[in-house]
């Protein structure tokens, strides 16, 4: 039996509902922002949470200087399409791409965060 259900991601950043509003954009998510607090939630009940951060640096993947600790890995059916998509959202595509079936960017606070062929 259960005890909880899946956590909610949290991720630090410098502005929660700038970044809430890029992942509500790339997801289709609805945002809701609080003062130093954002969240996008799906209707079948996945969220991410924003969280502002004071000083935050944000990582330097896929050196370990300040490492990324975690990434978000988005499915899509066209990594063409999807680029394109990200790109014009605010997310900038890293020089270093290790793969072929997908491919690696930044969001607007610096996280990294992959498009994967479904």
């Amino acid at each position: 039996m259960a005890i909880a259900r899946f956590p909610q991601t949290v991720l630090d950043c410098p502005d929660p509902a700038s970044l809430a509003t890029f992942y509500g954009a790339l997801l289709d998510w609805p945002v809701k922002v609080e003062d130093d607090w954002a969240e996008i939630r799906a209707e079948y009940g996945d969220s991410l949470g924003f969280q502002q951060v004071e000083g935050y640096v944000p990582p330097d993947w896929p050196s370990q200087t300040a490492p990324q600790q975690m990434h978000l890995d988005v499915t899509v059916d066209d990594l063409d399409d999807a680029e394109r998509a990200v790109l014009a959202l605010g997310a900038v595509k890293h020089q270093h791409q290790p793969g072929t079936t997908f491919r690696v960017f930044l969001d607007p606070a610096g996280h990294p965060f992959c498009l994967c062929v479904a």
